[in-house]
């Protein structure tokens, strides 16, 4: 079972008169590089890291690597008019691989000295039991990487004084913008660091990568009833990301989405046709098909799609990505935590389903190539198959011509919560807005709606696809197996023919 959901304990929003610092300056310097850079301040260098390969493989694994990482947290809460939290965080560590066949040992630690290396590189080793395998002397690097998250502005480089006046004016913003909000709460959020891969066949990559969340959440009220919503933004940037249009959109959003619910009542129970709003619907493509499309779901016969592959699942027009290459978006990567180069998958195409996402021991196994998808939490993890940004992609259709075509349905706009069985594919989901659709129009606005269904047969019931795909900004957090990592995630207008529609209204 995984559940997406929105990072909503840090976060942060722009202002009224928004700072963007450093928007006419060249982007800094960052990203993938090759050979050790940023971690040659904490003394790793070649040979420690030859030293522990050479550990790591003293009991005959197949393959090993060293994952090091740096991440540095800063958060800014402000509620009631003032900033009430105010933390910051820092993981430094190293992880060690060992595979053998389809085994993993993994030993890791916050000690980087060439002792500790040495001490997790053994605890990993003894997953194999064979004769050594030599470790390699030199290191070489891949050419010329991806750069997706360019930084005009590090955060390093900002002080925290510059972001309090981007949290007071987003409180004061939203206030101002209807007499109904009576509490908001604004949550600021920035990391960068960086992560080290190097391995036994000899590669070795270094990538920067820098994060930022902005969250707003209200609290409205009217005739005694109250209601609570939100909106948020997060991105692969830097200070530059607060933009005034992405800032406005924020605080509007925020807003709108929330007053929009004193109108707002459930819808009628039962079947029918169901319309998924371009944008953040692209959660139920993400839990409900994604998860069905790693490759050690399938390779474990877990996933309904285990043997799909090269076969219809979908219409003709339905065509399915996991895309890393969005520049700053919050699923990019540049490279994947094995050290792969991370670029754009297609799942399924034309309605056949082409590949699996794939890390580099299911990728052995089915005997194709990594397609850069092997990620982790942390050093304190192994990489496994993961998602980076899944969304379809345009189709033939039109918006107004899809909900021109539902004589009675639903309209989905924003989903919060769900639940889904990897293997089955069954999902619930719950939508915070939308609209009734009555006679092809947007008629109501509704709430407390349940989305019930099984997610391959509800992709086989897509029977229109616009042309109008947004990717959602989000701050989409992934869970599996323990481990939690950064998504995107989008979809066009996409209408499902049939689904099972919880609500407590009358038809």
């Amino acid at each position: 079972m995984s559940a997406s959901t929105l990072i909503i304990q840090a976060g942060g929003a722009g202002a009224s008169d928004p700072v963007v610092v450093g928007a006419g300056e060249e982007p800094q310097p960052g990203g993938a590089t090759n050979g050790i850079g940023y971690f040659a301040r904490f003394g790793v260098t070649e040979a420690m890291i030859g030293e522990a390969l050479g550990a790591a493989l003293s009991r005959g694994g197949d393959y090993a690597d060293v994952f090091f990482q740096h991440r540095v947290s800063n958060d800014l809460a402000l509620e009631d008019g003032a900033v009430n939290r105010a933390f910051a965080s820092v993981e430094l560590g190293v992880g060690v691989r060992v595979v053998k066949g389809d085994q993993t040992g993994y030993g890791y630690s916050e000690d980087l000295s060439l002792a500790a290396l040495r001490t997790c590189a053994l605890t990993a080793a003894a997953i194999a039991d064979g004769p050594s395998r030599g470790a390699p002397q030199r290191f070489h690097v891949a050419g010329r990487l991806p750069q997706r998250y360019p930084l005009r502005v590090r955060w390093e480089d900002i002080r925290p004084e510059q972001k309090l006046p981007i949290l007071d004016a987003v409180n004061a913003r939203v206030f101002a913008a209807d007499p109904r909000v009576k509490k908001v709460s604004v949550h600021f959020r920035d990391e960068s660091g960086a992560v080290l891969l190097a391995d036994s066949q000899g590669r070795i990559v270094e990538d920067l990568q820098p994060m930022t969340l902005l969250y707003v959440s209200c609290l409205a009220e009217q005739n005694g009833l109250r209601e609570q919503g939100g909106y948020n933004v997060a991105g692969r940037a830097g200070f530059e990301f607060y933009a005034p249009d992405r800032v406005d959109r924020v605080v509007r959003e925020a807003v709108a989405r929330t007053t929009i619910l004193f109108e707002a009542a459930p819808p009628p129970a039962g079947e029918m046709p169901v319309v998924l709003a371009a944008g953040s619907s692209g959660i139920l493509l993400h839990e409900a098909i994604g998860h069905g499309m790693e490759a050690d779901f399938n390779r474990k016969n877990v996933s309904i799609y285990a043997d799909k592959i090269g076969k219809p699942i979908a219409r003709p027009f339905v065509n399915i990505v996991d895309d890393a290459t969005n520049e700053n978006a919050r699923g990019a990567i540049n490279v994947d935590d094995e050290g792969n180069e991370a670029g754009r998958t297609q799942l399924v195409e034309n309605g056949v389903l082409a590949t699996y996402l794939h890390d580099s021991i299911s990728a052995r196994h089915y005997g194709v190539a990594p397609t850069g998808n092997g990620r982790r939490q942390g050093y304190q993890f192994a990489p496994m198959p993961r998602m980076r940004s899944t969304y379809m992609l345009p189709g033939p259709h039109k918006k107004d011509e899809i909900i021109a075509s539902v004589k009675k349905g639903i309209y989905c706009q924003n989903f919060t919560n769900g639940q889904v069985n990897i293997g089955a594919g069954d999902f619930t989901f719950y939508v915070k807005n939308g609209y009734l659709i009555e006679d092809g129009k947007l008629t109501r606005p509704i709430k407390d709606v349940n989305i019930i269904g099984n997610g391959p047969k509800a992709l086989e019931m897509v029977d229109m696809v616009s042309d109008d795909l947004q990717i959602d900004e989000g701050g989409w957090t992934c869970g599996k197996d323990g481990q939690s990592v950064p998504v995107s995630q989008g979809l066009p207008t996409v209408r499902v023919s049939s689904m099972t529609v919880g609500g407590r209204g009358k038809g």
